[in-house]
């Protein structure tokens, strides 16, 4: 039986050309949503095209440029109609111990994790209050949450994403629009399961009560929770996917 929970509705997934953004895609795209996929990567349109179901589009864009969020969410309502979900999943993790962190990593950090993401959420929410309705996403991660090793500046770009969420909530909330985070510990996309190869990973998994690491799929269902219209009551929340590791 086809599933048409996002029947009729866009979505701009930001980093959607692969890991998470594209698991993400994946499950709105399977749910009758048409998605805009937007990234850096050469590969968007393809991935895009990749995608279950028709009309959805790939725009290669730099979203550290503080004009392209504007440019982005213009395009997408002139071509494909005014959003209704906006998935900020783009990002980097650039890791250094804090007395080794430069001023450039820091920067980089803080444009593509914290300022690419107001500037997406700050263009899909004029269309969005307007129109009296609308669902916005931001990844977070559990280093907003704990402290850990090597994560200074990650950490700090993603504790402000759950600040700046709590913030956007407030504002929008009489408008029709939520605005909430979504906080995973690390996740087995085909980079993570790289990173964490070995007995650092195992090491890890063992840390976490659950015993394991998280999937693309499980963060997709998530997100897709907090972009139906059963959330509607949920906003600015930090909702941890974690399996209990920031409880230990």
């Amino acid at each position: 039986m086809t599933d048409h929970t996002f029947a009729d509705q866009i979505v701009i997934v930001t980093g959607g050309a692969s890991g998470i953004g594209l698991a993400i895609a994946e499950h709105f795209a399977a749910r009758g949503a048409r998605l805009a996929l937007i990234d850096l990567a050469s590969t968007v349109e393809e991935a895009a095209n990749s995608l279950p179901g028709a009309g959805h589009t790939g725009i290669q864009k730099d979203l550290s440029d503080p004009a392209a969020a504007t440019e982005v969410v213009d395009r997408v309502v002139s071509e494909m109609g005014t959003p209704h979900v906006l998935v900020n999943s783009a990002g980097v993790a650039i890791l250094d111990r804090a007395l080794d962190v430069t001023p450039d990593r820091w920067a980089t950090t803080m444009r593509v994790n914290l300022d690419a993401s107001f500037y997406m959420a700050q263009a899909a929410g004029r269309v969005m209050t307007e129109a009296g309705y609308g669902r916005v996403i931001c990844m977070a991660s559990q280093a907003a949450v704990i402290a850990l090793d090597s994560h200074a500046a990650y950490a700090a770009s993603k504790g402000a994403i759950v600040s700046l969420v709590k913030v956007l909530a407030a504002e929008w909330a009489r408008s029709g629009v939520t605005v909430n985070a979504v906080s995973p510990t690390v996740i087995e996309t085909p980079l993570g399961k790289k990173a964490w190869a070995g007995e650092k990973g195992e090491r890890a998994r063992a840390a976490i009560p659950v015993g394991r690491f998280g999937q693309p799929e499980e963060v997709a269902a998530m997100v897709a929770y907090l972009a139906g219209k059963d959330a509607a009551m949920v906003t600015g929340t930090n909702m941890l996917l974690d399996g209990g590791n920031t409880i230990v």
